[in-house]
């Protein structure tokens, strides 16, 4: 008997994306020694990283469903990306609330006068409507503009590895595997005759 796993294998995907945030919640209300000396940069960085983590899954599913010939990887496609949006969300939401105590004109300099802070503020801004029109029925009615759009996630990755590279200021090799990563991925998308691999996000 043939096992069908489609009814299964999203809500997988998605409760394992979960984890990362139930986590940090466990962490903060029940053992909040685990976030060490400074619990506030340990939140930012961490759904920092996972956020940076989703985008790059997100950007990896196309090449993956050509290398595996299956459509499981674009099943998950936009749940990985609302994920990415979710993380860099709180990531934002920890940065301006715990950090700067929702002093909006602390905020606004550190985004006028830090470029890393201005690289990710803006990576942020672009994700908006990419989550907006993520639904079925924005699909439907923009049409083949909905595609251009989407294709924004390119530079939002490369505004993300930006943001992370310019961050750190000692050790670089974590951001910059994130920045391979991201270069292997984009090289899978140019056209030519080794890497012929898809046409969308």
């Amino acid at each position: 008997m043939k096992l069908s796993l489609p009814w299964l294998f999203k809500p997988t995907i998605f409760l394992l994306s979960l984890i990362p945030f139930l986590y940090l919640l466990y962490a903060v209300l029940l053992d909040p020694e685990s976030l060490g000396a400074n619990p506030v940069e340990h939140l930012t960085h961490e759904t920092g990283a996972w956020s940076l983590r989703f985008l790059l899954l997100t950007l990896a599913m196309t090449p993956l469903r050509r290398l595996s010939n299956s459509s499981y990887p674009i099943k998950v496609r936009r749940m990985l990306g609302l994920y990415a949006f979710f993380y860099v969300t709180l990531h934002f939401l920890i940065y301006a609330g715990l950090d700067l105590g929702l002093d909006w004109g602390h905020l606004g300099e550190d985004i006028a006068e830090r470029p890393f802070i201005t690289i990710g503020f803006l990576a942020w801004l672009l994700l908006i409507p990419l989550a907006a029109t993520s639904t079925n029925g924005m699909m439907r009615r923009m049409g083949k503009h909905w595609k251009k759009l989407h294709k924004l996630v390119y530079l939002i990755g490369m505004l993300g590895v930006g943001h992370f590279l310019w961050l750190v200021k000692k050790d670089l090799q974590e951001p910059l595997i994130y920045i391979a990563i991201f270069v292997i991925l984009m090289l899978f998308r140019m056209p030519g005759k080794a890497l012929r691999f898809g046409q969308s996000s």
